[in-house]
């Protein structure tokens, strides 16, 4: 979020799916832009030189085979060798590439290395060529690693026409029926954010707010309230913005998950808050996080902890991530009837689970504040719920 973000620039580094890093809540906001695409130029760059050996067959491989995970490993381990050892011009990998394609020993093979070079010279990075590639499966980047994840008929998948989320002249994202808008726009902010004029925020069709309350910290622990958060939340209610807030999670156990979930109600009490009360659930880069031990049960058994003591405190429970989040750190089939909020800042959409908010930006702009927001579409009207 911006966060964390979402936040912007914070005590510590946050890492989303591509491998990028970014400040939040204790850092800025997660990453920026091609965030949850996965690729840099550089990167496109040295998927060219794989297409040579290393992906031609390992990648046509497990294609052809879906063996993905030996195959691609193999494969991106060179990319990792070469990368460490050597850079190429763009002319010495155009070479590459015909050779690769004049090497090739079937015409599925060709057409599988004109479909590769095609997405390299469009700009496609590595996640994206092998989402291309495994339409069944969700593929993940994390720590020098891909992940893949077939996609379960088991956990409610999310109804919306891709074709019908839109960006308008504004660069606002919309989701369309019968060519009138449904979702509803907001920002999420923090300190980060510094002083923001509110009312210029409402005049810009700002209809909600998610404001940060706070954070634990990455190592010891300490809870802290965000030097903004009163100033925020009253200046947003007083000029009819919707409220929402959200806490940056380092929870070790249930016990700590509920000591935040009571931090969050105790300030919250003297607000009408009619948005969902957020856990802010995101890996951290830092030395020694208290969290870096912890598995995925751990992290499911927290965000159950929190949302549940929210909910029986009569607010809207929400859990908020990335693809990181969502496939790596938690369990979803675990987590199905809590209200999802899914950071990915690129389209089309790529996720195909059950949320109802998406922020699909960190480098918005609004009227009243000063310098990039989060900018979040919202499929509920929350106080109407």
């Amino acid at each position: 979020m911006n966060k964390g973000n979402l936040n912007k620039k914070e005590d510590f580094f946050i890492q989303d799916i591509s491998g990028e890093k970014r400040r939040t809540g204790i850092r800025k906001r997660h990453k920026k832009k091609n965030r949850g695409q996965g690729g840099s130029v550089w990167l496109s760059a040295i998927l060219c030189i794989v297409a040579l050996g290393a992906l031609t067959g390992c990648l046509y491989l497990s294609v052809e085979n879906h063996n993905l995970e030996s195959e691609v490993s193999e494969a991106m381990a060179y990319i990792d060798e070469v990368n460490s050892v050597t850079t190429y011009t763009e002319e010495e990998m155009q070479t590459m590439i015909e050779d690769a394609a004049l090497k090739a020993s079937s015409e599925r093979e060709k057409e599988l290395l004109d479909e590769i070079k095609a997405r390299m010279e469009s700009g496609d990075g590595t996640s994206a060529m092998l989402r291309y590639f495994y339409p069944e499966e969700i593929v993940v980047a994390s720590d020098n690693r891909y992940y893949f994840f077939p996609i379960l008929d088991t956990i409610k998948h999310h109804s919306y026409n891709e074709e019908q989320f839109v960006m308008n002249e504004e660069g606002i994202l919309e989701y369309l029926e019968n060519g009138e808008a449904v979702s509803h726009k907001g920002i999420d902010v923090s300190k980060y954010q510094s002083s923001i004029n509110w009312e210029k925020v409402a005049g810009d069709g700002v209809e909600y707010a998610f404001i940060r309350l706070g954070i634990r910290g990455s190592t010891e622990g300490k809870l802290i309230l965000d030097d903004t958060f009163e100033d925020n939340v009253k200046d947003a209610l007083a000029n009819k913005i919707d409220v929402g807030v959200y806490f940056f999670t380092q929870a070790l156990n249930e016990e700590e998950a509920v000591e935040e979930a009571k931090f969050v109600l105790e300030n919250i009490e003297e607000y009408d808050i009619t948005y969902p009360i957020v856990l802010d659930v995101e890996d951290i880069e830092v030395k020694n996080p208290r969290t870096k031990d912890m598995t995925k049960q751990d992290w499911t058994d927290v965000c159950i902890a929190f949302c549940e003591t929210i909910k029986e405190a009569g607010y809207m429970p929400m859990i908020y991530g990335n693809l990181k989040t969502f496939m790596l750190m938690v369990d979803m089939e675990q987590l199905e009837e809590y209200e999802k909020w899914f950071a990915y800042y690129t389209t089309p959409l790529y996720f195909p689970y059950e949320f109802s908010m998406w922020q699909y930006t960190s480098t918005g702009s609004v009227a009243g504040i000063k310098g990039d927001v989060d900018l979040n579409i919202s499929m509920k009207d929350w106080k109407n719920e």
